[in-house]
């Protein structure tokens, strides 16, 4: 997501004012090495904030009190989006977090007498399954869009199966190198993921001979000197693709394949974790595959994949098919027959 900062926001010239502060705290974020989206997030809804206090009558850090946070909390409840769309509650919370961050430093690093956003309650974030997986026969569906007598045709169709096959991340997959492929061993590493960690993963053979392919076939001919560097997927002219731009190829495909369902490169993530559950993987292998920090975070997998609940339920609820000898269906009324003459 590329965030919009807000213009003439905060007095630059008051040293203890919001603009400086918030500025002396990104700071401190980037030397303790935290991501730039990381950065870049607090940033904006940081100001957000900011900007929301300015045109109440506070500039100053030191002049919020948890009862203002609290009306900044309901201002986000209330708050309508250009179409008219309240803020989820997943959205909120988003906005939320950074500034309770931000109050929390500064009380630590002692710019404001106590943290008035320690008390504050964050609303209660709703744990919703995906929207949309796709089966095997959908998933292939998608991928087999990818005109292959093309040259990005080819490059597009070792997109999709890497999707397919790690279930990496969109921010992932557009930072892959070359040399992150081992084709030999048959892994992929993830190099600097979210938090900032690096894993490695396997990766399918079939996905594996298509990424063959499109660096030996296509590659080549994209390069463009110092604009490809060493990136893995590069576009037609020869720059490493952006997240935006992956998010529109890949939804095209979706879209065109006419599968009935939206998405785009998470649902290919969503997709690879339910598959592999139901097809047995232990929910730990996947979230290693995922790069979850927490078990939970890919337990929501295990509620989506229904192919062995729903085995279990056949086999052992007192209303499934086999009972009664009617196969557990509504018996059919039938015609009654009249003489003729007689009204029906």
């Amino acid at each position: 997501m590329k965030y919009k900062f807000m213009k003439n926001v905060g007095n630059p010239d008051d040293p203890q004012g919001m603009l400086v502060l918030m500025h002396r705290y990104l700071e401190w974020l980037r030397v303790h090495n935290y991501c730039d989206s990381t950065i870049e997030g607090r940033h904006f809804y940081i100001g957000f904030f900011i900007r929301w206090c300015e045109e109440r009558g506070v500039v100053q850090p030191a002049e919020v009190t948890k009862q203002i946070i609290e009306r900044y909390q309901r201002y986000l409840y209330h708050y309508r989006k250009k179409n008219g769309d309240p803020l989820s509650f997943r959205s909120q919370h988003g906005r939320l977090i950074p500034v309770r961050a931000w109050f929390k430093w500064l009380a630590r690093q002692n710019y404001i007498l106590y943290n008035p956003s320690a008390d504050i309650e964050l609303p209660r974030l709703e744990h919703r399954l995906p929207k949309y997986v796709l089966t095997i026969s959908e998933a292939e569906q998608v991928i087999n869009q990818a005109n292959v007598s093309q040259r990005l045709g080819i490059r597009d169709r070792a997109i999709l199966e890497t999707l397919y096959s790690t279930g990496v991340r969109r921010s992932e997959l557009v930072g892959l190198r070359t040399y992150d492929l081992d084709i030999e061993r048959g892994t992929l590493i993830v190099r600097q993921g979210k938090g900032k960690k690096d894993r490695m993963i396997p990766i399918g053979e079939r996905a594996m001979a298509w990424i063959d392919k499109y660096v030996t076939d296509v590659r080549p001919g994209l390069l463009n000197g110092d604009n490809s560097g060493d990136f893995l997927f590069l576009t037609e002219v020869g720059e490493p693709i952006r997240p935006d731009q992956l998010t529109i190829l890949v939804r095209r495909y979706v879209d065109s394949s006419e599968v009935g369902k939206r998405g785009s490169c998470h649902l290919f993530r969503h997709t690879m974790a339910t598959l592999m559950l139901e097809n047995g993987a232990d929910i730990r292998y996947i979230q290693a595959m995922l790069g979850h920090v927490k078990l939970e975070t890919t337990a929501i997998y295990a509620q989506v994949s229904i192919r062995k609940l729903k085995e279990i339920h056949t086999a052992t609820h007192p209303a499934r098919n086999e009972r009664n000898g009617t196969n557990g269906k509504p018996k059919k009324k039938r015609k009654r027959k009249t003489k003729e003459g007689e009204g029906r």
